[in-house]
């Protein structure tokens, strides 16, 4: 029989394991910009990243609003926080693909210089 701390304890592992997952994933991908890149390859990895920006930022807010409930079972945070994560993340990637393209245009054009790419 499974206990709830140990679901919640694999459930912060997985937790922590995506998360430097998706910055391991980042970097890879920033790795392979050269000036070869094609203009959809550069802006797909500008999106990426403005996403993983714009959730670690709604990380913290959340972080900052929510108060810490002394009375709640720590396994029961755990599975909150990662279901909290998961909606974080989907949040992030629809306002950089809905209001997000200022940044990431800018972010493509620095780049492009940066990167000598035509």
């Amino acid at each position: 029989m499974f206990s709830v701390d140990g679901i919640a304890g694999l459930v912060d592992t997985t937790q922590n394991t995506a998360a430097a997952n998706n910055a391991s994933s980042l970097q890879s991908s920033l790795k392979n910009i050269s000036s070869e890149s094609t203009d959809e390859e550069l802006m797909q990895v500008c999106k990426d990243f403005e996403s993983y920006f714009v959730e670690e930022v709604l990380k913290e807010v959340k972080e900052s609003m929510l108060d810490d409930d002394e009375d709640e079972d720590s396994s029961i945070s755990t599975l909150k926080d990662y279901h909290m994560d998961s909606v974080i993340e989907q949040v992030a990637d629809e306002l950089v693909d809905e209001v997000g393209t200022s940044f990431t245009q800018q972010l493509y054009e620095q780049m492009k210089r940066n990167y000598n790419i035509e």
